[in-house]
């Protein structure tokens, strides 16, 4: 059963202690990615067996394999995931930017250059879960900011084999390559290089705690989009809103692993306990029962508090990765809103539907961290480079102040390179 906090009787310190604490794993991560960097395919194909059950050789998927793969997807699927590419591509085409020059005097030019980065690496599940919407929100940005090689690990099944629904999706969206590889052991070859797949500049994309893990560890070699955590939803819902459906949305997070996080805030008791009463109702007649039930019982909260600006309060504390605001009005708060990943607004946005079709990117901040990171955008795809040109009298006309600046911070060869040019 889901516990019902109530503000009025205790602090929300006391409800909500926020735990991070996840299992180490950084040893056993660390020993896989020497293990890759020093014995590349080989290493690959020992961890395929223990972990996976399997280690197909060659791991790169085939064209032939890709094709194959989208003619066993239905074609109703296949045009539902061409509309949702439409929708991405159309949301993050307007984060594409160029770069910019400015020339406010003669002999000054000044500008930003943004490049896009060479490669990527998606990382994406697999083996016995499935996520082709994960491939067009990492892949479409990517796309779009120019990356000139996408390259996609995923874990086969136990026979060997991708999902021909992820295989579609990355048809759809344009990954370049295809590898039959997860776990740490597919990170660290996309941060080192194997004998099969390139080194990339960036990894991306979610994955498990060892997932999550060797990005941190080879962060630096490559970049990475963020540390990932189990899935959050936040619901902060006013009176008049339907427990049956506000206990269709926490489950929908709920469903994803045992440490997802779903809460409901609200200003009625009455609605927190039909939503309470709701979720044991749903909790009997999903298939993924159990890992819904756990997350539910560990992690799931009901807070009651005194009103929806006190909700707004604890939930810019929690800065929670989806945030649904189901009241009257919901653009009168929004400007309130400071700390979420990805806000649904108003009675009618269920989270799935970010998940899958808006076309805003579900890779979202987890853990708070959307107190200081974004969602996943073409921004992530691309370096900026500063660029500047003075004359050679527009430097001697500044050089001196230069060289005073240097010299208060006892840099004197600073000093000197920018008076130099004016003595010769």
């Amino acid at each position: 059963m889901i516990r019902i906090y109530d503000t009025n009787k205790m602090s929300i310190k006391d409800i909500l202690p926020r735990d991070n604490e996840r299992p180490d794993v950084s040893g056993a991560v660390s020993e896989i990615i020497t293990n890759v960097r020093t014995r590349g395919d080989a290493a690959l194909k020992e961890y395929g067996l223990r972990f996976d059950g399997i280690a197909p050789m060659p791991l790169e998927v085939s064209e032939n394999e890709r094709k194959s793969a989208l003619s066993e997807v239905e074609p109703e699927f296949i045009e539902i995931l061409k509309e949702a590419a439409e929708n991405i591509r159309s949301y993050h085409s307007r984060q594409v930017r160029p770069g910019y020059i400015i020339q406010e005097k003669d002999g000054i030019i000044l500008g930003q250059k943004v490049t896009p980065l060479r490669s990527v690496g998606l990382y994406i599940p697999g083996g016995t879960a499935s996520y082709p919407s994960s491939v067009l929100m990492n892949c479409i940005p990517a796309k779009l900011a120019g990356v000139g090689q996408i390259v996609m690990t995923t874990p086969p099944d136990r026979g060997g084999n991708i999902s021909p629904n992820i295989i579609a999706a990355a048809e759809i969206a344009g990954v370049d390559r295809i590898f039959k590889c997860g776990g740490a052991q597919a990170v660290a070859a996309l941060a080192y290089g194997t004998e099969s797949i390139p080194k990339v500049d960036k990894i991306v994309g979610p994955g498990n705690a060892y997932v999550a893990e060797a990005k941190r560890q080879v962060f630096g070699l490559a970049g990475i989009d963020m540390i990932a955590g189990p899935s959050e939803v936040l619901i902060i819902a006013d009176g008049k809103s339907d427990p049956v459906v506000l206990a269709a949305d926490l489950l929908s997070q709920a469903e994803h692993d045992k440490l997802a996080t779903a809460v409901l805030i609200t200003d009625s008791e009455d609605l927190a306990e039909k939503v309470a009463e709701q979720i044991e109702i749903q909790l009997r007649k999903l298939p993924r029962e159990e890992i819904a039930r756990a997350s539910i019982e560990n992690n799931g909260k009901i807070i009651i508090t005194r009103s929806i600006t006190e909700a707004i309060e604890i939930s810019n504390e929690i800065a929670p990765e989806h945030l649904e605001l189901c009241v009257d009005e919901p653009f009168d708060y929004l400007d309130r809103i400071t700390n979420a990943g990805s806000i649904f607004l108003g009675r009618n946005c269920p989270e799935p539907l970010g998940d899958y079709f808006a076309g805003t990117n579900h890779t979202l901040p987890t853990g708070g961290t959307a107190r200081f990171s974004s969602a996943l955008s073409v921004d992530d795809f691309v370096k900026k480079s500063s660029y500047m040109y003075y004359s050679k009298e527009e430097l001697n006309a500044v050089g001196g102040k230069i060289a005073y600046f240097a010299e208060k911070e006892g840099l004197h060869a600073h000093a000197a390179s920018a008076t130099i040019r004016s003595k010769r």
